[in-house]
């Protein structure tokens, strides 16, 4: 198993703890992660390739579902003109 796996396992058990904590512990652990997880995914494709990174890409999709979703309606809205 090479380092970035290992990594990538320990920043998944690091997301699962995450969960568990209080919201407001929650929203700085989880924004760090998030700032994270791009990093994290460079180096799973320099040392695995595509389809690990692939994997590793939904896996995080599939923890940040909600705040992601949140960030693209706010985003989304902000750039619409009122009327």
């Amino acid at each position: 198993m090479t380092s970035s796996l290992i990594a990538a396992c320990i920043w998944a058990l690091a997301a699962t703890v995450t969960a568990l904590l209080p919201m407001r512990v929650q929203i700085r652990l989880g924004l760090a992660l998030l700032l994270t997880a791009p990093a994290l995914l460079i180096w799973l494709y320099a040392e695995n390739g595509a389809w690990v990174v692939t994997l590793c890409l939904l896996a995080i999709l599939s923890l940040f579902r909600k705040p992601l979703a949140y960030l693209i309606r706010k985003t989304l809205s902000k750039s619409r003109p009122k009327p």
